[in-house]
């Protein structure tokens, strides 16, 4: 089997690759860097998913699209052209070479507007509005897979939350980064949960509903939350990872009424004066910081068969240990 994998030098596509490359299978990934940590079997198509050109000559005689490539983040202003029109790049490319299964990697977050949501399943609709435009394009690009499945194009979209693990390159160096700063302020009670998922359990979910596109399609056309199976209190699992690294505990707090208000004078001001990094606070990061949002993965386990394969007491174990053999830099 040829396997592509789009983003296929970050965190996930990386874990994806590897699995791929373990089952014997030929490996391509489209990516904008070279990724030398990467085994050298694997096929590198340097190049840029809005470009439909590349996107078509890198799908030539592939079996499958894992297309985790996305452009993540609550602020800035390529999330639709990558995440909207590099996704009907990749349907096209799909179509013109005759590819017959795509597995993508959508977002828990094409359902969140500001409220809390707990144990939400699939039939959880998409909001009427959005606070940031990563959750509404992701939303858009899972519509645009969900509905290209038909006989000659299998699709099917997984939400893993909050990837972490090993090598993660953006939630937990942001959350050290804070912490060795004190500019880690809790947003609300603190008592909020949520889902996220291991970045070994987030590979093998994405693995196992590629099998069952193949095994009979029962997937196919459906979207599907995926995490380790219990969530945690967002502020306790911060503390305890910190707590374990020797890093000071979260001692600020700001209620969840001011976090809004201040998300919204500070996104009103960027906006005006165009500033194009990240406000430290929007309404949207207030929102995932102070709310619940974790998720029921029943349907997971009863279409294809997911299960965590690492606790989250092992996973703990593990990033501690990898964190502690390679500081993050400040």
């Amino acid at each position: 089997m040829h396997a592509l994998v789009t983003g296929g030098g970050g965190f996930l596509g990386s874990g994806i690759t590897n699995a791929l490359l373990k089952q014997g299978n030929e490996v391509s990934i489209i990516g904008r860097g070279s990724y030398p940590h990467l085994p050298s079997s694997v096929n590198r198509l340097q190049g840029d998913i809005r470009d439909l050109e590349f996107v078509n000559q890198a799908l030539v005689n592939v079996d499958v699209v894992f297309h985790t490539a996305a452009i993540p983040g609550i602020w800035g202003r390529d999330f639709f052209s990558i995440n909207v029109q590099g996704t009907e790049n990749i349907i096209k490319a799909c179509r013109k070479n005759l590819v017959p299964k795509l597995v993508f990697t959508s977002s828990p977050s094409v359902v969140f507007g500001r409220s809390s949501l707990e144990d939400a399943d699939e039939t959880t609709p998409y909001p009427e509005r959005y606070l940031c435009e990563y959750p509404r394009t992701k939303a858009l690009a899972e519509k645009m897979v969900l509905q290209a499945n038909d006989a000659s194009l299998a699709t099917v979209a997984l939400r893993p939350h909050l990837i972490w693990g090993p090598g993660d390159p953006h939630l937990v160096p942001r959350l050290l980064s804070k912490a060795e700063k004190n500019k880690l302020i809790r947003v609300g009670g603190g008592q909020n949960q949520v889902d996220i998922i291991y970045i070994d359990n987030a590979v093998s979910a994405h693995m196992k509903a590629y099998e069952a596109l193949v095994r009979n399609g029962s997937v196919a056309g459906k979207a599907y939350f995926v995490s380790d199976g219990e969530p945690v209190v967002l502020w306790d699992w911060i503390n305890e990872l910190l707590q374990r690294l020797d890093r000071p505990a979260v001692s600020k707090s700001i209620s969840f009424r001011a976090a809004m208000t201040l998300g919204v004078c500070l996104e009103t001001i960027y906006r005006v004066f165009r500033i194009k990094r990240e406000p430290p606070m929007t309404r949207f990061l207030a929102s995932q910081l102070a709310t619940s949002h974790y998720f029921n993965i029943s349907r997971a386990k009863k279409d294809f068969g997911y299960a965590p394969l690492v606790t989250h007491e092992e996973g703990m174990n593990r990033l501690v240990s990898s964190l502690n053999s390679f500081p993050q830099e400040d």
